[in-house]
């Protein structure tokens, strides 16, 4: 048997007779032996003055992500930055972490997030004269499946276009970069240069050095025992030592991030998991290499793996079924003075993974463990931390949820400063905002999806990918019940929302594929079925806001920028930053005088609302904004056959002069009142419909029973989409969102720059405008094979990467791929050629002019001027 083996069996009798509670462990022994340094510049940062009666910005918490933000603000000149921490720095997650550090990510600006921590990292030391102890040797992410070599391709073409270095190598190259490695079973790499780690505690120790050395105040120990907000949007924050009179509080504490929103009444979705790593004494075949190995990341045996002095360093992600969860702490609060404690280990959670890691890396059998570290680290239900300002209180920030804090810490401090300073985000980061979940992200299901995102960390990242642990929510709508088994069902921000249906002989279920997979004939057919007749869908995930008052007109005019419709009509307008980029973008409906009706996507519900919520109470806004989302329940009938068909269930007049495009009308539809607007995403003739959700289901039936001569019947999502890029239909998050301009993103119609009011980023669209645009929304299409695009992927010219898809499908209509792409000027003439890169390979791609195919308004009202003419 090897010797960590025997070690591990040792260790596995020894925690089976003891009680799994908590060890206190005075030093950490894997530390370098710069902390020392550090700790010794730490003592001077002990409470030994009097707080601070104001600040500009309050931080709570002294992990590395809250100190990164205090030396961010205060090296970016905003005065009175405070922040406290209970105990002292690197207590909580911090100071026992890996301190892995990587370029790379799946997402696409968190790889900036990444980048910016990384360059931060490097120039650390010198700024601040505080060692780091930061390696950069590179990193490998190890393919040994066909799979994983098509998800190392798939990452390839997302990252082309961004700055960061990246290269899919071989295993003779990975062998290289780590000559102890057994590549029997390496196909290929994922080759991350720059990537590293680094020593958490004296990356802290350096960024609060910084942070007092451009005037930041840190206090500890100073735990914080109460928040109250003030009539103005201002906090006091109250400590043992003082209260504070802060314009802004940053919660940045770590695992106590519930207990520190719980008192201002937030049950934040964080919850505290045991991570494991191993660390073994000195291995001879390291001693002897000449160069530091790079830092491996076994992708099968889930588990990573890097150099720890002349020993290693692995720690592994067990399986959901064996991973643990320290879910006393969200029920019961965190052990009061626990702060620099450590988990006992339990080793047989992990030995499928230790022995994958002996097979990969045979110097491990006998190999002798020194320490085993298990330590609480945060997850949110989806793994991504929470950035930003939270909706339903003013000035209340969070930087919580951290699964990988070091490499964030840099770059969310750099993120968080940028938008405190500027009043907007520096970029696009939807998928980290703290509004992402509500109140319907309850413990079971975070539970659940805490214990499936780290069981998951290293699965194939697929396209379209769906988790299922938690689900449903109880946001389902009413017909959810009527679809769940006729469908795929895919998560929209809590909401069960179909993406395509079955029909007898389909390959049902989810089957996810780098390629067209099982959905692709069906998603045609529901294409066919909206284009020839009439098909139905499930719209509910919604965001829906109703917004009235003496001064509703007076704020939406200074939040949008398209004029305000009138009445009973309805148009689509967009949110801009101060900046002139797209915060968002929303259909509006004026419902009586002063009461207007707001949709957005369902992805951005709380991101919108937080926006226009935050305008009003600056501004002083006599108007009440009230959130309906849940309340009101849609469908969208669509297809040349839906007046017909909605017809004979109402006594309006749905004719194209009774009920025009863009209109709005309360009508009674099945007996049901309900409020109809004549607009379809899918670009044909079509309503959607807002019941209230009681009545849904009842409404569906009616439709459903009034159509079978028509032919019709469901259509998800997939459909929806390809049937709106056919029509050239943008959507935010995709063609627009706070990386782009309306400008470039095509969306002149709906800016209205000589509206008199003053909206929010006309000056900056102004000025935008007088320079002019540098790049330009394309619309392209693709010669491909047995693949799509799906949008962020690279497009090339003459061996050059020139910019990037946003959205792409598959077009039934005209049978090809077709992709919006962002191009620069000299490039975005009709008939230009380009490449798009998908899975390793360049596909011959063109620009073409929009649309591919007209929308119904459009070729009714042309069908109307040649009539004229005859």
């Amino acid at each position: 048997m090897s010797r960590i083996l025997k070690l591990i069996n040792t260790q596995l009798r020894r925690d089976l007779t003891a009680c799994r509670g908590i060890a206190r462990l005075p030093q950490r022994t894997i530390c370098c032996t710069t902390r020392k340094r550090a700790k010794e510049s730490d003592a001077s940062s002990v409470l030994g003055k009097r707080l601070k009666d104001t600040a500009d910005t309050v931080i709570i918490g002294g992990g590395c992500v809250g100190v990164s933000l205090a030396y961010h603000l205060a090296k970016g000149g905003v005065k009175d930055v405070v922040l406290l921490e209970k105990s002292e720095l690197t207590a909580g997650s911090t100071w026992h972490a890996a301190g892995l550090t990587t370029y790379y990510h799946p997402g696409i600006n968190l790889k900036k997030v990444h980048y910016d921590s990384i360059k931060l990292y490097e120039s650390l030391e010198a700024e601040t004269g505080q060692a780091v102890g930061f390696h950069q040797p590179g990193s490998v992410r190890i393919a040994s499946t066909p799979a994983r070599v098509d998800e190392m391709r798939y990452q390839m073409t997302r990252t082309h276009w961004h700055v960061t270095p990246q290269y899919l190598i071989g295993p003779e190259k990975v062998h290289e970069l780590f000559p102890l490695l057994n590549i029997d079973k390496v196909l290929a790499g994922l080759y991350t240069p720059g990537d590293g780690h680094i020593d958490p505690y004296s990356l802290t120790m350096a960024l609060a050095a910084g942070a007092r050395m451009y005037g930041a105040q840190i206090y500890n120990p100073a735990p914080v025992t109460g928040l109250t907000p003030t009539a103005d949007g201002k906090w006091d924050v109250q400590t043992a030592h003082g209260t504070i009179r802060a314009n802004r509080i940053v919660n940045a504490t770590g695992f106590w991030a519930r207990e520190v929103g719980k008192m201002i009444g937030f049950d934040h979705p964080t919850i505290p998991v045991h991570h494991q790593y191993v660390v073994t004494a000195t291995v001879p075949e390291v001693k002897a290499l000449k160069k530091e190995l790079a830092v491996i990341r076994d992708l099968e045996g889930s588990y990573y793996l890097r150099q720890e002095r002349d020993g290693l360093l692995f720690g592994p992600y067990e399986k959901m079924e064996k991973m643990k969860l320290q879910d006393s702490w969200v029920r019961d609060g965190v052990p009061p003075g626990f702060g620099k404690e450590l988990f006992e280990s339990d080793l047989d959670r992990i030995m499928e993974h230790v022995e994958m890691a002996m097979e990969m890396v045979p110097v491990l059998k006998k190999a002798d463990i020194i320490n085993i570290v298990s330590g609480p680290i945060t997850y949110t239900p989806d793994l991504l931390p929470m950035v930003g300002p939270h909706q339903g209180v003013r000035n209340y920030w969070t930087a919580i949820g951290f699964g990988y804090g070091v490499i964030h810490a840099g770059g969310i401090g750099k993120f968080l400063s940028d938008w405190i300073r500027n009043g907007e985000p520096p970029y696009d980061l939807i998928e980290c905002d703290p509004n992402r979940y509500g109140n319907w992200t309850n413990v079971p299901f975070l539970c659940a999806k805490a214990r499936e995102s780290y069981g998951f960390n290293n699965v194939v990242g697929y396209p379209k990918e769906e988790r299922f642990a938690g689900r449903p929510t109880r946001r389902t709508s009413g017909v959810y019940e009527l679809l769940k088994d006729k469908g795929s069902m895919g998560f929209h921000a809590g909401w069960e929302q179909p993406h395509w249906f079955y029909k007898p002989g389909d390959d049902v279920g989810y089957k996810p594929s780098f390629r067209r997979t099982n959905w692709f004939g069906p998603v045609g057919r529901e294409c066919k079925l909206v284009m020839e007749k009439v098909g139905v869908i499930d719209l509910s995930p919604f965001g829906k806001f109703i917004v009235k008052g003496k001064d509703s007109q007076k704020l939406l005019d200074r939040l949008f920028a398209n004029t305000m419709p009138k009445v009973g009509l309805t148009n689509i307008s967009h949110m801009l930053t101060p900046a002139g980029r797209v915060f968002a973008e929303v259909t509006i409906t004026q419902l009586a005088p002063g009461e207007f009706l707001l949709i957005t996507g369902s992805g951005s519900e709380g991101h919108d609302l937080r926006w226009i919520e935050a305008e009003a109470a600056d501004g002083g806004y006599d108007v009440d904004i009230s959130n309906v989302t849940e309340d009101i329940g849609v469908l969208g009938v669509a297809g040349p056959n839906s007046r017909k068909v909605l017809q004979k269930l109402t006594e309006e007049d749905l004719s194209d002069a009774g009920f025009k495009f863009l209109h709005c009308k309360s009508i009674q539809l099945a007996g049901v009142p309900i409020r109809a607007i004549r607009i379809s995403y899918t670009g044909e003739l079509g309503w959607e419909m807002y019941i209230p959700q009681k009545n849904m289901a009842a409404v569906y039936q009616a439709i459903m029973a009034a159509g079978k001569d028509e032919g019709i019947d469901n259509f998800g999502t997939y459909a929806m989409n390809s049937l709106r890029l056919e029509k050239g239909f943008r959507g935010w998050g995709a063609e627009m969102n706070c990386d782009t301009n309306p400008l470039e993103a095509g969306l002149d119609y709906f800016i209205k720059l000589n509206k008199p009011a003053d909206f929010i980023g006309k000056a900056a669209l102004q000025e935008i405008k007088a320079k002019g645009l540098r790049r330009k929304l394309s619309y392209i299409t693709l010669d491909t094979d047995d693949i799509d695009p799906e949008g962020n992927e690279t497009v090339w010219h003459n061996g050059k990467v020139v910019g990037n898809t946003t959205s792409g499908a598959y077009s039934y209509s005209t049978q090809q791929s077709l992709a919006f792409a962002y191009l620069p000027l000299e490039l975005c003439s009709v008939g230009q050629k380009v490449e798009v890169e998908l899975l390793g390979r360049k596909y011959p791609a063109m620009v073409i002019q929009e649309p591919l195919v007209l929308t119904e308004p459009t070729r009714t009202r042309l069908q109307k001027k040649a009539k004229g003419k005859v």
